[in-house]
């Protein structure tokens, strides 16, 4: 999908070995079958190895894509948590390659729940695989890597960005993901001059089985394929070593390299894109757009202006109703919104006919959300999008997380009638 002309369509990935953590679906396997079309030796590292109830891929099938699009495949089984089995492979891709020459630390475990929520297990996992996996990974690899002509590790990653609004809705996430740039400024200097160590993070959402989860249905049309991702990773591997200790963002990368329609890589081309995390210069259209300080900009000032109180909305929301809402959502929602008209407001989407008012809801709420009340009135309107609020700190979320997230599919029924 990168234009003929461009400079790095003729660097070619042939022959190069590619050791790739988390290569069995999404953003890791189009990495490697990017690499595949070079003939590029891949040593998929992933612990899917039998079908997953819900996840699409295995080793195996991603290793038979890879075979398909020109490479040669070497499917692992790794859980990066453990140490053995990323030694273990390692010396296996050695001994069937010859030697490595690029690492991709693209595990990644997520969970964006605040810190009462977050359960030790899920900081387990999150800490394990993000930071210790690619630590350990990275040393595991860096021997061999010496030895390579023109040796990368690249780290899905973002760049550091010391803003709260970062940390305070998933702070053990954010901790997770930031150690894993911290590996890139650490081993970017020390090993300088030896081997490449960068980041790459995208500008958007990227569509993946993850983003699903995450998202919901229709969560896709608001992100891009894994394929941008892939493009601005065959950038970086194919740059001299020398390109070391950057924090690259996909998009930005590519446009300097002469790509200049970002609609190949829309999943629906002219609909409005998430920002992904960490990204504080949000550059959207329209009432979506914001400053880097999260306050809407100008662009957006008649919607400062809510069209109606707190008390009209939800009054509206009570007469738009239906029990096939109650039946699917089975969830109650409380509110505690600040500035005008706000309080504490609940929506009970559980109890037969459902119901809204003031106060707390009768029965115990299953999520508690903070918001502003003018913030509440744009997004039960559409003005603003759930995933959006929560993403630029707009929304703090308290609870169940797969609740919260039906709460975005109710509201794009909902605001036809509001």
């Amino acid at each position: 999908s990168l234009p003929s002309t461009s400079p790095f369509t003729f660097r070619k990935l042939a022959g190069c070995t590619l050791f790739i953590t988390g290569a069995s679906r999404g953003i890791g396997k189009a990495i490697a079958l990017k690499a595949a079309k070079d003939g590029a030796n891949i040593v998929i590292a992933a612990k899917t190895a039998e079908p997953h109830p819900t996840l699409p891929g295995t080793i195996y099938t991603a290793a038979e894509e890879i075979e398909a699009a020109g490479g040669k495949a070497l499917p692992c089984i790794v859980n990066v948590r453990e140490e053995q089995q990323i030694i273990n492979a390692v010396e296996k891709a050695v001994k069937t390659f010859g030697g490595i020459d690029i690492l991709v630390n693209n595990a990644s475990a997520i969970s964006l729940t605040g810190t009462l929520e977050t359960a030790t297990k899920k900081v387990n996992l999150m800490m394990d695989v993000n930071v210790r996996g690619t630590y350990l990974t990275s040393k595991a690899c860096l021997p061999h890597l010496r030895k390579s002509k023109n040796p990368h590790i690249l780290n899905l990653s973002p760049p550091m960005n010391l803003n709260p609004m970062w940390f305070k809705n998933h702070c053990a996430y954010t901790i997770s993901k930031y150690g894993m740039s911290m590996c890139v400024l650490g081993m970017a200097e020390e090993f300088r001059g030896e081997v490449a160590v960068n980041a790459l993070w995208p500008k958007t959402a990227i569509h993946t089985a993850a983003m699903d989860m995450l998202g919901g249905a229709g969560i896709e049309k608001q992100c891009r394929k894994t394929d941008i991702l892939a493009d601005a990773a065959y950038c970086i591997l194919t740059k001299p070593k020398t390109f070391t200790g950057n924090f690259i963002i996909d998009e930005v990368l590519l446009r300097e390299e002469g790509v200049k329609d970002f609609d190949i890589y829309a999943i629906a081309p002219g609909h409005p894109l998430i920002p992904d995390f960490f990204l504080d210069e949000k550059k959207l259209s329209g009432s979506q757009q914001e400053g880097a300080d999260g306050a809407k900009v100008k662009t957006e000032s008649a919607a400062a202006k809510p069209s109606g109180p707190v008390a009209e909305t939800f009054r509206a929301i009570q007469g738009a109703m239906t029990e096939e809402y109650v039946r699917s959502t089975q969830g109650v929602f409380q509110f505690e919104l600040s500035g005008e008209g706000g309080g504490t407001w609940y929506i009970d989407l559980k109890t037969k006919g459902g119901s809204v008012g003031f106060g707390k809801p009768p029965v115990t709420a299953d999520v508690v959300m903070s918001m502003s009340s003018a913030d509440f009135v744009k997004m039960f309107t559409g003005k603003l999008k759930p995933t959006l609020a929560f993403m630029s700190g707009k929304l703090r979320i308290k609870g169940n997380m797969a609740l919260a997230i039906k709460l975005e599919k109710m509201l794009s029924q909902l605001n036809s009638k509001l």
